[in-house]
């Protein structure tokens, strides 16, 4: 009650604006090259321009160093805004050579040293987000990750907050998630030990006894970073963000960019494809997908009042849309099908058209006909063409990719909020519009049109001016899909004709009435005339 009262009274003093907070500062990001790392460097320099320096965790490739991945990174096209209002905004990023896999992080002494005198905001983002990661990988790079930052941070002269990005499905073994940190099953360093010790055989046999009620390693490992989190930086400014499922931009920095196939973007593209025809899918279930400017926007927030408050306990914030502005799956469906039909993709390998079902046996026949059968008729045409066949290799990877989805897809929860509405409240209203992460304004059939046109633009880079050939060859594939059903009918009946007695005598009674109606029509022609 003591430590309420007393971030109370720190909350009822004049907070300065957020770009106000982060003039001068120096901000440490890792997993600055993802998705949202990218969205977060972007917004940080552009609405808070006096930011010092940028200093990014980046390990180098086998074909770039970290220089060049840093020069790529700039050169993106979300940093348009940026490069016109502050051109020289690249020399604010400094790269930091280094390994979430390596022991310390694979950083140098000279580099931890510039680090602990400079740094005072930490954002950790960093994390596997394959579902179907081997633990002892998803371990290594989540949880020890974890660990590893929380020992370097430690020694940060200067540091005012560390935020953590989790997942709002962290707990999805609850239908009702609070924001606190819940009990793990088993404690992290337990794990970490039997790891040790453990070959990889060992660790896959036993894998699915270890998660337990959890979908996969990602969620069992985020659970267990951030009890680990909670314990071992005890003495650290901490916050952690829950996102859910993270998707296109609602606004900014461009309506719809997305940069990766991962969740529904890869979704929305095999279904404007033609590809994607099923999926196991509860339609009125919601879909929990969250814009990433949102939780980007509420990450800085929340620094901020972290920071300039300076709370007792570390607060959980929850950026989801289920439990403020549901929407379901099949709303979706109607919206991206509409779309696809307005705004077909090139080059459709059939009419894009998707059914959602709940009912597995319906879901695998589906399967059978309108993924399986195509694709190995594709691939035989392609084959009597000379091509690499490639379609059920294709399908393959899609179905691997819709059975991790489909945990998340049969299933809805609810998420408290209170954290959300009181940063919202401590913000100026200059700082609730530039800042925004309350998605309960949200209208989620524009922002699904802008996603599609989004996966058009910025993934398969189709340009707009191809639409009216899209159009075209999807007539084409309309007009060969009913020539084949046509022929097709008239095959098997044909087929069932000669094999059947009651088929014969059918179809002679349906002759019979067709001429019946012939010679009819002929009659009351020449009497009308």
């Amino acid at each position: 009650m003591d430590s309420k009262l007393e971030m109370s009274d720190r909350m009822d003093g004049v907070l300065p604006t957020i770009a106000e907070y982060y003039d001068g500062k120096s901000v440490f990001i890792t997993g600055g090259t993802g998705f949202i790392g990218k969205v977060l460097i972007e917004k940080l320099l552009r609405s808070c321009p006096n930011v010092n320096k940028v200093y990014l965790l980046i390990r180098p490739k086998r074909s770039q160093t970290i220089e060049q991945r840093i020069d790529e990174l700039s050169e993106c096209p979300i940093f348009e805004k940026v490069r016109k209002e502050q051109p020289n905004f690249k020399d604010k990023f400094v790269a930091i050579n280094g390994d979430m896999l390596q022991p310390d992080l694979g950083i140098s002494e000279s580099d931890k040293d510039l680090l602990e005198r400079e740094i005072q905001i930490v954002f950790h983002s960093a994390a596997t987000i394959r579902f179907d990661e081997p633990l002892r990988v998803a371990v290594e790079m989540n949880v020890l990750g974890v660990r590893k930052m929380v020992h370097l941070c430690k020694n940060f002269k200067k540091l005012e907050v560390f935020v953590h990005v989790s997942t709002a499905y962290a707990n999805c073994d609850r239908p009702y998630i609070e924001e606190v940190v819940y009990p793990t099953p088993v404690e992290p360093q337990k794990l970490i030990d039997a790891l040790e010790w453990m070959d990889d055989n060992m660790v896959e046999a036993i894998t699915q006894q270890l998660i337990g009620d959890k979908p996969n390693t990602y969620t069992y490992t985020k659970q267990l970073a951030e009890d680990l989190l909670i314990k071992e930086g005890s003495n650290l400014p901490i916050a952690i963000v829950r996102p859910s499922i993270v998707g296109a931009a609602w606004k900014e920095p461009l309506p719809g960019w997305i940069d990766n196939y991962n969740g529904p973007s890869g979704l929305l593209s095999a279904v404007g494809k033609g590809i994607l025809r099923s999926m196991k899918c509860d339609f009125r279930g919601v879909a929990d997908i969250i814009p990433v400017d949102i939780p980007v926007n509420m990450l800085i927030a929340v620094a901020w009042f972290t920071a300039v408050t300076k709370p007792n306990h570390v607060l959980i914030y929850h950026s989801t849309t289920g439990s403020v502005n549901p929407f379901t799956w099949g709303e979706m469906e109607d919206i991206v099908m509409n779309f696809w039909k307005k705004v077909p993709l090139d080059q459709c390998f059939r009419r894009p058209n998707i059914i959602l079902t709940n009912n597995g046996f319906l879901h695998e026949f589906y399967t059978m006909v309108s993924h399986l059968v195509p694709a190995y008729m594709a691939d035989l045409g392609y084959c009597l063409l000379g091509k690499k066949p490639r379609m059920v290799k294709i399908y393959n990877k899609l179905h691997r990719s819709i059975n991790c989805l489909t945990y998340f897809t049969m299933q809805s929860w609810e998420w408290t909020y209170n954290n959300l509405d009181m940063l919202v409240s401590q913000l100026s209203p200059e700082d609730r519009k530039k800042f925004y992460f309350d998605p309960r304004p949200l209208h989620w059939p524009t922002y699904i049109e802008n996603y599609c046109l989004g996966a058009k633009k910025f993934l398969l880079h189709e340009d707009l001016s191809g639409v009216p050939a899209a159009r075209a060859h999807l007539r084409k594939l309309r007009n060969i899909r009913y020539m084949f059903n046509t022929v097709l009918a008239v095959v098997l009946w044909r087929t069932l004709v000669a094999r059947s007695q009651i088929a014969r005598n059918l179809w002679f009674f349906i002759m019979g009435l067709v001429m019946k109606f012939v010679k009819y029509f002929r009659i009351t022609s020449t009497i009308r005339t």
